[in-house]
């Protein structure tokens, strides 16, 4: 599964604030070819999301689409926005999450009319699943938004091609409600979006608060300050989506940890500076070729203590391997900063050596675990600690 953050992307600037006053401290992260994104976490949490801006269309969301896929490796790619509803039952403010997306304008001129020839893109089990639980759960609206009665969530197909529907009377309107009556909503950016996750085997979600009915109402004063608010529930329920696709990445991560044998875990961990001497007399020694010739080597040849963990003592020195880790390009500055922070609290908490202290110990250190789930052998060497701070609270 991918080490990577959540990736949102958004069509617009007002979508795109929407996402980003929910994030703390987002910092600047420029791809080589001049995209801009912005990294950041979660108010209140230690996920992270890569937030970026495609502009209006398929295409060109297609190809920022693929750039943050490729430069994030991202555990999923989040679209969000706001769209149209094709049908009165949506209501405006609603959230519609796509089930699948339909490439609308792929079709065949013929003597009798059009012909539908679409392309569609199923949303990925797993989400879906998430993301029907978190609506039935429905405690991701932001309850200060004053705007009438809680948006609910409906999930459906979403109709996306190349131009601006406004209207409900057009020959091209009633040509998309007679061969795509199942869509929701439509909009123009969710094909390419899916195209680009279905090439690099990234999981995408289409997240659209609905601003308006196709209905020639789309340019009025009322759509501009509907659109807002569909922007901010779209966002709110893709934050809340984010957290727990990060949180059930992070779990897995822990799981496949805890899982593997002792001699891997002891591997795995080599990086972080686990002492190893060897001492060679007359010699010639192989490690890495697994051989030794006329000589002995000895690897941590004293025997292991298996009493309790000294919390104090691995923590200091799980903090000289937070620093190797960042000084070898394995953690980055902003990572570095808020893992030394985290742990520096943590220790402070643990050397009150109070059942209170150790449990703020142990939480402050489960936030820390989210940091650092990019090396798996900080991930190894923190496990085990987070479970000794447990066992003192």
């Amino acid at each position: 599964m991918s080490k990577g953050p959540v990736v949102i992307l958004t069509a617009l600037n007002l979508e795109y604030q929407a996402v980003r006053q929910k994030l703390a401290s987002p910092q600047m992260h420029r791809h080589e070819r001049g995209t801009r994104f912005e990294v950041g976490t979660v108010q209140g949490t230690t996920h992270r999301v890569a937030l970026g801006l495609t502009s209006k269309g398929n295409h060109s969301a297609a190809v920022i689409a693929e750039r943050a896929i490729q430069e994030f490796s991202p555990v999923a790619v989040l679209f969000v926005g706001v769209a149209g509803a094709l049908w009165d039952a949506t209501g405006l403010g609603d959230v519609v999450v796509a089930s699948h997306v339909y490439a609308y304008h792929g079709g065949t001129s013929e003597d009798e009319g059009l012909k539908a020839r679409p392309r569609v893109w199923e949303a990925p089990h797993g989400i879906s699943q998430l993301a029907a639980h978190l609506a039935r759960l429905n405690d991701w609206s932001d309850s200060a938004s004053g705007h009438g009665d809680a948006p609910q969530v409906r999930f459906g197909a979403i109709a996306a091609g190349e131009v601006v529907q406004n209207s409900r009377i057009s020959a091209e309107a009633k040509w998309i409600r007679q061969h795509y009556n199942d869509a929701l909503a439509i909009e123009m950016e969710a094909a390419g979006v899916a195209q680009a996750g279905h090439l690099n085997g990234a999981p995408v979600a289409i997240i659209r608060g609905i601003s308006d009915r196709a209905d020639g109402t789309k340019n009025s004063a009322d759509d501009r300050s509907r659109q807002p608010q569909a922007a901010a529930n779209a966002a709110a329920f893709a934050i809340r989506l984010a957290v727990e696709l990060a949180a059930e990445q992070e779990e897995t991560a822990v799981h496949e940890v805890s899982a593997m044998p002792q001699d891997d875990r002891l591997r795995s961990s080599d990086t972080v500076g686990r002492p190893v001497s060897n001492t060679a007399h007359n010699s010639t020694v192989g490690i890495m070729a697994g051989s030794v010739t006329g000589s002995s080597v000895h690897l941590n040849t004293a025997p292991q203590e298996s009493g309790p963990v000294n919390l104090i003592a691995a923590l200091k020195g799980f903090r000289e391997n937070l620093g190797r880790h960042h000084a070898e390009g394995a953690l980055d500055k902003e990572t570095y900063r808020e893992a030394l922070a985290d742990l520096d609290s943590a220790l402070r908490s643990a050397e009150g050596n109070t059942r209170d202290t150790s449990m703020r110990a142990a939480m402050t250190l489960r936030r820390l675990r989210g940091l650092v789930t990019e090396c798996p052998a900080l991930l190894a060497e923190l496990v085990p600690l987070i479970a000794a701070a447990g066992d003192r609270a």
